[in-house]
C-alpha cells in the first residue's frame, strides 16, 4: 500500500488546529490495480491518471476544505489479490475504489463492494469502474454503488462500424475474432448484433485463449478462407499484435477494426503494418481541438507523458466523481457515500471531447467516442514513431450509447 497525497496529514491537522475548528474526515480514494510485475503497465497508467485527477481535485479545494487522499493498492494481477486489497481498503476507511484493468477483477470488486454495503449500512463504499467493460457489470451485476466511466462492447462496436462504413472501409464480409472470456464474448455478440446496421455478414466467429497463443497463423488461414474484408476484434496486448503480424505475414489484405490499438507500444511494435487500420477510443487530442491540446499539455506537465490509452477516460470519470463531491455536504463531519452516489447519478461534465453524463438507470456513463485510423499525417504521433491516430468520426455520448440492459434491476437505498 502506498499513500499519494498533495498535502501531508500533519499539515492538514495543523491547519485545522490553527483555525480552531474540528476537521471533517478526509475523503479517501483507493486505486486497486496491478502495480508490479509483467502485467503492471495498464495498472500503472490507471494510477497515473488517478494521481492527476486527485491532484486536480485538491487544486480546486479538495472536499470540505481538506485534500482528498489517494491510497494505492497492488492487487498482484488477479481477482484473489483484488479481494484481499479491497479488505485492506475497507479497513483503511476508503470511500471510493477505482479499478479498470480487467473485467474479471472488476467482477470480483463489484460483488465484494455490493456485499460489504449490504452488511455495513452507514459505512458504504463506491466502486468507480474506469475500464472493466464486461456487459454484466451494468447488466445482471448492476447495483447502486457501481459506476462505469468507460465504454462497453455495444457502444464501441456501433461507433466503429458506423465510422468504417461511412469511410467505405468496412466491406461486406466481417470476421469476428476475440479472447474467450466475458469481454471477448461481449465483443463477439456486439459484432453479430451490429451486422444489420453495418450492412455486413459475419462470415465466421472465433474465440481463443487469452494471451496464451504464440502463433496466430492457423487463425489467419481461417480469416483468409472466409474471404473477410474486415476483421473486428476486441483483442488487446500480444493477442492483437501477434494476430496483426500474422495477417501481414500471410499477405492478407483484411482491414482491422480494433478497440485497443492505442495501447502504448502497439504502434512501435507493429510499425507500418498498423497503417490504415481503425480504432474506437474515448479520446483523440486532434479531434478535441484546442481543449484537447490544453488537456494534453497539462497532463504531460504533471504526469510526464501525454494522456493515452485508458488515461483520459479515467481522468474524465474522476472529474464526474469530483462534480458529485462538490454537491455533497458533510454530515457529522463525514462523507455520506449514498448521498455521493445519488449526486454522481446526475453528474454531467464538459470534457475536451464534449459532454459526458451519467445514466441513472444502469450507472453507465454516456461518453463521447471517436473512431480514428492509423496514419502518417496524424497531428499527434504515437510511440515516438512517425504515425499516429487520425480522427475519422466523432460521436456524442448520446449517439454512441447502447440501450439499458433488461437484466439491470437497479435498487436504490430507501
Amino acid at each position: 500500500m502506498h499513500a499519494f497525497r498533495l498535502l501531508s496529514l500533519s499539515a492538514v491537522a495543523a491547519a485545522c488546529m490553527a483555525a480552531g475548528t474540528a476537521c471533517a474526515d478526509p475523503v479517501k480514494i483507493g486505486v486497486i490495480e496491478t502495480l508490479s510485475g509483467p502485467q503492471a503497465a495498464s495498472g500503472q497508467m490507471y494510477r497515473a491518471a488517478a494521481r492527476y485527477a486527485v491532484e486536480r481535485m485538491n487544486a480546486e479545494g479538495g472536499w470540505n476544505g481538506q485534500p482528498v487522499q489517494l491510497v494505492e493498492y497492488d492487487n498482484q494481477g488477479g481477482p484473489a489479490g483484488a479481494a484481499d486489497k479491497l479488505k485492506a481498503a475497507i479497513a483503511d476507511g476508503v470511500h471510493i475504489v477505482v479499478q479498470g484493468a480487467s473485467s474479471a477483477v472488476g467482477g470480483q470488486i463489484t460483488e465484494d463492494v455490493r456485499k460489504h454495503n449490504l452488511r455495513n449500512p452507514g459505512k458504504e463504499m463506491i466502486y468507480v469502474n474506469v475500464g472493466a467493460e464486461a456487459q454484466e457489470l451494468t447488466g445482471e451485476k448492476c447495483h447502486f454503488h457501481h459506476f462505469r466511466f468507460s465504454g462497453n462492447a455495444p457502444v464501441r462496436t456501433k461507433a466503429l462500424v458506423l465510422a468504417m462504413k461511412q469511410s467505405n472501409a468496412l466491406g461486406a464480409r466481417v470476421y469476428a475474432i476475440n479472447q474467450n472470456y466475458s469481454w471477448g464474448q461481449d465483443m463477439e455478440q456486439a459484432i453479430v448484433d451490429t451486422a444489420t446496421l453495418g450492412g455486413y455478414q459475419v462470415v465466421e466467429k472465433t474465440l481463443h485463449d487469452t494471451n496464451k497463443i504464440q502463433d496466430f497463423a492457423p487463425y489467419v488461414a481461417k480469416i483468409g478462407a472466409a474471404k473477410a474484408d474486415t476483421v473486428i476484434t476486441g483483442n488487446w496486448s500480444n493477442d492483437l499484435l501477434l494476430l496483426m503480424k500474422a495477417t501481414k505475414a500471410a499477405g492478407l489484405k483484411a482491414r482491422f477494426g480494433t478497440v485497443f490499438l492505442d495501447q502504448p507500444g502497439n504502434i512501435a511494435n507493429g510499425g507500418e503494418l498498423t497503417l490504415g487500420h481503425y480504432i474506437v477510443h474515448a479520446f483523440n487530442a486532434e479531434a478535441a481541438g484546442a481543449d484537447g491540446e490544453r488537456f494534453v499539455a497539462d497532463y504531460k506537465a504533471k504526469a510526464g507523458h501525454a494522456p493515452i490509452f485508458i488515461e483520459p477516460q479515467t481522468v474524465f470519470g474522476l472529474a464526474m466523481v469530483a462534480d458529485g463531491l462538490k454537491r455533497v455536504k458533510p454530515e457529522g463531519g463525514k462523507l455520506n457515500v449514498n448521498a455521493l452516489a445519488k449526486a454522481i447519478e446526475t453528474a454531467k461534465i464538459k470534457t475536451p471531447m464534449g459532454e459526458m453524463s451519467m445514466r441513472a438507470a444502469d450507472h453507465q456513463a454516456l461518453l463521447p467516442m471517436v473512431v480514428s485510423t492509423v496514419a502518417k499525417d496524424a497531428k499527434y504521433k504515437a510511440d515516438d514513431t512517425d504515425m499516429g491516430f487520425k480522427p475519422v468520426k466523432m460521436f456524442s455520448g448520446a449517439e454512441a450509447a447502447a440501450p439499458v440492459q433488461a437484466s439491470c434491476k437497479m435498487q436504490r437505498p430507501s
